[in-house]
């Protein structure tokens, strides 16, 4: 018998660390495209090339464009928060100015800011759909999506990754049974580094009758001019919601969904993350916008270099199990234990990357996810390399 109600939690934490799947939390200091991490056991200090990072175009580490905002914000009496939601007195002309330019370059009718992507996707998709319901989902969509949907009640139906046909098949089995119904899938899938077919999706969704929900949280920024994977594929028109962060590839926090007028209405009224959270702080607001305008959406260089940078890894790694396409190369391992041991590795000869294991991927297909971002150069590709192969993977 239990002596204690925390005997649980500790029994859970201790299976973890037997699987090698206990995580903790670091202290790390950004320094432009290196960290410097530091060891617990002997507190001395490390400073290690970053590809483990979102920051996928270096944004958050570039001193020119912080002291630039800075001095255009603090010149015109930017204040660091506003302390209140958006629907009492959390609004103000930032605020407004980026929705409407979002809308504008999405080519949508409206927008609206959310505090992060979890509160994006759980209140998109617990206010749209309820019990009646049902969402077809892409079975490797992110964990706030899912959440999202159980706390709508709607029924839950997965399709196997990119797999158009199953998809097809789930709803012509099931679509009937239900009111209303969303496709839901990522643009671009942050674990294994691949790209979903939105123009097939919403094929589905006209045949279907259904909305088409998109998550390019990874790719906004990067592709498609900035504008992400639906502008790359010609299917912004086809898509109903498009979510995506300020807290990856534009290097700030936060995220936004755009859509029709109608739809972003109601978010306003029934997304619970919307109405019930403080907003953002104004600054994170202001320095999204300067970004997007200055740098981002205003010429290709940064996302060429990634895109330069990505073919050199993966042509460098081509006998090796690679997933996906993108930026994002995850380096498949399998177990747990393996992905930990290579990790470690890497970390003691200069290199961050992190081991993605089950339950965030499915078991035996650990990993290592080599994050790209536009501040690494090609010689610390090959090094890497060079490091990756000294150890028999």
């Amino acid at each position: 018998m239990k002596n204690s109600l925390l005997d649980f939690y500790n029994d859970a934490l201790y299976g973890l660390k037997s699987s090698a799947s206990f995580r903790n939390i670091k202290d790390i200091v950004q320094d432009g495209k290196y960290i410097i991490l530091k060891d617990e056991k002997n507190a001395c200090k490390k400073r290690l090339l970053n590809f483990s990072s979102n920051d996928y175009l270096g944004i958050s580490s570039d001193e020119n464009l912080k002291n630039a905002f800075l001095k255009d914000y603090l010149d015109n009496g930017g204040k660091i928060s506003n302390p209140s939601a958006r629907l009492l007195c959390g609004t103000n002309s930032i605020y407004l100015e980026l929705e409407e330019y979002l809308a504008r370059v999405f080519n949508k009718e409206k927008a609206l800011i959310f505090n992060s992507g979890y509160h994006g996707n759980v209140g998109v998709y617990s206010s749209l759909v309820d019990a009646d319901d049902v969402v077809f989902v892409d079975r490797l969509n992110h964990a706030s999506i899912i959440d999202g949907i159980r706390l709508s009640k709607a029924k839950i139906i997965p399709y196997k990754h990119l797999d158009y046909d199953d998809l097809q098949n789930k709803l012509t089995k099931y679509r009937k049974n239900y009111k209303k119904a969303i496709i839901s899938s990522e643009s671009l899938f942050s674990m294994d580094g691949d790209i979903a077919d939105i123009n097939k999706l919403a094929e589905l969704k006209e045949e279907f009758n259904t909305l088409l929900i998109i998550d390019e949280a990874h790719s906004f920024g990067v592709y498609g001019n900035g504008i992400g994977i639906a502008k790359e594929q010609n299917a912004l028109n086809k898509v109903d919601l498009i979510l995506a962060t300020f807290g990856k590839a534009i290097g700030s926090y936060g995220a936004f969904v755009v859509g029709s007028e109608i739809l972003i209405d109601y978010l306003v009224n029934f997304a619970r993350s919307f109405i019930f959270s403080t907003t953002l702080p104004e600054i994170s607001v202001a320095f999204s916008y300067f970004a997007l305008k200055n740098v981002i959406l205003k010429d290709n260089r940064l996302q060429n270099k990634l895109f330069s940078l990505n073919n050199l890894l993966r042509d460098e790694l081509k006998n090796y199990e690679i997933l996906g396409e993108s930026y994002i190369a995850p380096l498949v391992l399998g177990e747990n234990s393996r992905a930990v041991e290579f990790s470690n590795y890497l970390i003691q000869n200069g290199f961050y990357i992190l081991p993605i294991r089950y339950p965030t991927v499915a078991k035996n297909t650990a990993r290592l996810r080599i994050s790209l971002n536009s501040g690494i150069e090609n010689e610390d590709i090959i090094s890497l390399v060079q490091v990756l192969k000294s150890r028999k993977l």
